[in-house]
């Protein structure tokens, strides 16, 4: 019954006062926005902060499986990753995080924070979520060890290679000098984007 009230006030001082009644929406539209923006900004700073406390492989070393998970989400999600959601633990069906690129697809990823290498049946076990649940996704293998000869020639010799990132380029990665988004050539557009000027 109030809101019902409430709602014919509002109607009726809109009736009677456009311009006050344009105005008052001009200036609540804005508050939402700049306070939408704040929170945007400040969860950004937050990421910031977060990535540059555990850019150090000492540190990594260190991260349990679930928090070596959350660090490279956050690090897709600073690179420009989109709808990027950690599935590991029990369930995960063979992929830890999932997430979209816009312009280049969906990529599924398996994190492995390991002191020691990464064999061969690892990656068997990743291409096989691969080309059964995951079908369609690009493959990405981010360890903090290193992949076996074996399991490296695995990841390069399949169907659809794997995007590897290994202990060395694991620490070029989290510094944000490189990224697992291949290069896009000048001058070409991705859908969504509109052309500068």
């Amino acid at each position: 019954m109030g809101v019902a009230i409430a709602g014919m006030v509002v109607v009726s001082f809109a009736r009677d006062h456009p311009v006050w009644a344009a105005a008052i929406v001009c200036l609540v539209l804005a508050v939402l926005g700049g306070g939408l923006l704040l929170r945007y900004q400040a969860i950004e700073a937050r990421r910031r902060q977060f990535l540059a406390a555990n850019v150090e492989l000492a540190k990594i070393d260190r991260m349990s499986g679930p928090q070596f998970e959350h660090l490279v989400a956050q690090r897709m999600i600073a690179d420009g990753f989109r709808q990027v959601r950690e599935r590991g633990g029990s369930g995960d069906r063979g992929v830890d995080i999932t997430a979209v690129a816009p312009g280049h697809g969906k990529y599924a990823i398996q994190c492995k924070r390991y002191s020691k290498t990464v064999g061969a049946p690892d990656v068997r076990n990743f291409l096989g979520a691969l080309a059964n649940t995951f079908a369609g996704h690009i493959g990405v293998l981010v360890t903090s060890g290193q992949l076996t000869r074996q399991a490296r020639l695995e990841a390069l010799g399949a169907r659809e290679p794997l995007i590897l990132v290994e202990r060395d380029r694991l620490a070029d990665w989290l510094l944000g000098t490189v990224s697992l988004l291949p290069v896009r050539p000048k001058g070409v557009l991705i859908e969504g984007e509109e052309p500068a000027g």
